[in-house]
């Protein structure tokens, strides 16, 4: 059996901190499916097409490690992980606040399905502050964010805000 696991999110945009995140998880399954978010409720800078296709270019990087598809996903979680046949849901922390958010979601979806797993790896701690939405504010207001994002990825948002 394939052992095949979820990395759900927005990713608006990838950061480096997702990408540690996915190149520790590739390690541990045979498939990685990395499911992009649709979540419109965020107001996403980039269309669920665009941060699609930021995710591919990014994980084509990748030479070890699991197979690893990119997917758009809209609606709920659990109905994807069953849909690709996904034993295990990957998800990143990088502080307590993570984990109480994290915490009531496990519970919920394991109420919705026992079956699936839920796997948290710990964010490396040279990515730990980092997050989508402070990288948006910080290069909306002209702020340098190579340390956060891919050079390419940097600039996109560059392109996009200007």
């Amino acid at each position: 059996m394939t052992r095949t696991a979820l990395y759900p999110g927005t990713f608006d945009p990838i950061t480096n901190g997702h990408l540690d995140i996915i190149g520790r998880a590739v390690k541990l399954v045979d498939k990685l499916v990395i499911g992009v978010a649709v979540n419109a409720g965020k107001k996403p800078l980039f269309s669920v097409e665009e941060r699609v296709e930021m995710v591919r270019t990014e994980v084509d990087k990748f030479e070890n490690g699991a197979a690893i598809e990119v997917m758009r996903f809209d609606g709920l979680l659990m109905h994807f992980a069953e849909e690709i046949g996904a034993q295990s849901i990957v998800r990143g922390l990088r502080a307590v606040s993570d984990f109480e958010y994290e915490f009531q979601m496990v519970a919920m979806n394991q109420r919705l399905n026992d079956d699936i797993e839920t796997v948290f790896l710990m964010a490396d701690p040279r990515h730990q502050a980092i997050a989508s939405r402070l990288v948006k504010e910080i290069a909306a207001l002209g702020g340098r964010v190579s340390d956060f994002v891919p050079a390419s990825i940097e600039a996109r948002l560059k392109e996009r805000l200007a």
